[in-house]
């Protein structure tokens, strides 16, 4: 996994060790010599949605790197205090300045060489008029025939976008959790 390991304690700022804890864990933790804390490292939660009006989806050219330029569907690093839902509703607004209705979860996919969980939502677009912040440089509508796939930012995309159009052509939505290796 592609991480920066800890290096100091967050409790005293001791130097940590990396080693099995005492507690029995099976796993190799930073742990502080000083004041025994063991800090854990979890995953970081991608939450976003997958917006469609009628036969579209709406996708965002990034304005920020990694994949400076690429067309995504809305999304990024879920907050604390947050739910998945609200994350990935903060994060349409924030990007591609849309109004919609919030839907079930459609995707979950385990990105593990990065540490990374990633969830979508389907939401219903209320309009087709957009107002991207920041992060984006073009928000758009896509037919399925439309999609610039050699020009999709992220595997998880892709493979969300994919299931999103097998699906609606079955006419049926299901949930589906992928492992992306």
């Amino acid at each position: 996994m592609l991480r920066t390991p800890i290096q100091h304690c967050k409790q005293c700022g001791t130097k940590v060790v990396y080693r099995l804890p005492d507690d029995g864990d099976t796993k190799e933790r930073a742990v502080c010599p000083a004041c025994n804390t063991v800090h854990y490292e979890n995953p970081l939660n991608v939450v976003g949605t997958v917006p469609y009006f009628g036969d579209k989806i709406l996708l965002c050219k990034r304005n920020i790197e990694p994949r400076f330029g690429k067309w995504t569907l809305p999304a990024g690093f879920m907050e604390l205090d947050e739910t998945t839902a609200e994350g990935a509703a903060r994060e349409t607004v924030e990007e591609a300045g849309a109004e919609f209705e919030m839907l079930g979860l459609f995707t979950l996919l385990n990105v593990a060489r990065v540490g990374q969980v990633h969830l979508f939502y389907r939401a219903r677009l209320l309009s087709d008029q957009f107002n991207p912040g920041t992060e984006t440089i073009e928000a758009r509508l896509f037919a399925e025939d439309e999609i610039p796939w050699d020009e999709i930012a992220f595997r998880t995309v892709k493979e969300t976008l994919e299931r999103y159009f097998a699906d609606r052509r079955s006419g049926v939505f299901s949930i589906h959790c992928v492992d992306i290796v």
